[in-house]
């Protein structure tokens, strides 16, 4: 079986009816006001460009934001900081589920502001992505569930227990906390787009439910309007929600206990509300073995010639392997022409972790 497959959806109507919310100025005043924020590099790849006959390689490393090697403090810190705003309460508790980053940043959210936070991750977690949580004094429970049965439990234990739920994707009554992360992680594309000062023709970002695709995409939208870039998704082989679900034009669930090394990225079931966004303005949807990623990490620690280094874990370096090898295997010769890649193309990828320290 192939490594890579790319589903085309270039012929995808524009839908203008999306009704998520685009306060992304208030977002960038939130993060602007934190001690700790600063924008992190943008890594420019001329050399790989060359090398594949492209006219820019961008990657927005993400391996030092707020020291949590990577962006998921965006989406929980404004989530969080619009919960204290709308309700505030002399203490809180904060739940959710995790497959890593976004437990570990809810709980540095919560360690910071002197407050609970209780982490719930599915069957097989790693121990390091354990430690890392607690690392924040979080309680951290591995329970026997996939991810998206986790997210249900956490949910309901939360409801018990008079806590917050900070989750990454909308349950049913459950929409404006989704909705807070993914507007947080625009401040990610904001930064790069202004760090490049010119225009992607390609975006390649990486998606499990959807929540980080679905900032990304609806920030270009509300930027570019219909003159979007090319967007491609990018999925785990064993976890294609969103590929599965456009190809089949209905929301699909991945069941069992699927195993993917790119660990944020093993969800099952896609966001409910940025599913139509990213079905509506996406051009590609990719799912990758991990074999790629693989190729990704070692490509960010070993540059060619002149390009530097950096750290790229699992679930960020995937598409940085996608776009080698998509252009230098022969093999992939009718899913490369798909992308339209050109001498003039300018592709930017979201390194959107670096490389987690073994335990």
């Amino acid at each position: 079986m192939k490594e890579i497959k790319i589903l085309s959806n270039i012929t995808a109507k524009y839908l203008s009816d999306i009704t998520l919310p685009n306060n992304f100025n208030d977002v960038a005043k939130f993060h602007l006001s934190m001690p700790s924020y600063q924008p992190t590099q943008l890594m420019r790849l001329k050399s790989l460009a060359d090398e594949l006959n492209i006219k820019e390689i961008y990657v927005k490393d993400e391996s030092s934001r707020f020291g949590l090697n990577a962006f998921k403090g965006l989406g929980a810190s404004y989530a969080v900081h619009r919960i204290i705003e709308k309700d505030p309460r002399e203490s809180y508790t904060f739940v959710s589920c995790t497959d890593g980053n976004h437990g570990k940043a809810l709980a540095w959210m919560a360690h910071e502001l002197g407050f609970k936070a209780i982490i719930f991750m599915p069957a097989g977690s790693e121990t390091r992505r354990v430690k890392a949580i607690e690392a924040f004094n979080a309680q951290v429970i591995v329970t026997d569930m996939n991810y998206d049965d986790t997210v249900r439990y956490a949910s309901e234990y939360a409801k018990k227990h008079d806590a917050y739920l900070v989750q990454d994707t909308t349950l049913p009554g459950y929409t404006e906390i989704p909705n807070d992360i993914m507007l947080g992680y625009s401040t990610m594309v904001k930064e790069a787009l202004e760090q490049m000062n010119e225009k992607p023709t390609h975006v390649f970002i990486q998606a499990g439910v959807g929540c980080l695709a679905g900032g990304v995409v609806w920030y270009l939208f509300n930027k570019y309007k219909d003159e979007l870039p090319y967007i491609g998704i990018i999925e785990p082989e064993t976890v294609a929600c969103i590929y599965e679900s456009v190809e089949k034009n209905k929301l699909i669930g991945i069941g069992g206990n699927p195993y993917t090394a790119m660990a944020g990225l093993n969800c099952g079931e896609p966001n409910p509300a940025t599913f139509p966004l990213l079905k509506a303005k996406s051009s590609f949807f990719i799912k990758c073995s991990d074999e790629i990623t693989f190729k990704g990490m070692n490509r960010a620690k070993n540059p060619i010639r002149n390009d530097s280094p950096f750290s790229a874990g699992e679930s960020g370096a995937v598409g940085l392997g996608f776009i080698e090898e998509i252009v230098l295997n022969p093999d992939y010769k009718e899913q490369r022409d798909l992308l339209k890649l050109t001498t003039d193309s300018v592709v930017l990828l979201f390194s959107t972790e670096g490389e987690l320290a073994e335990v």
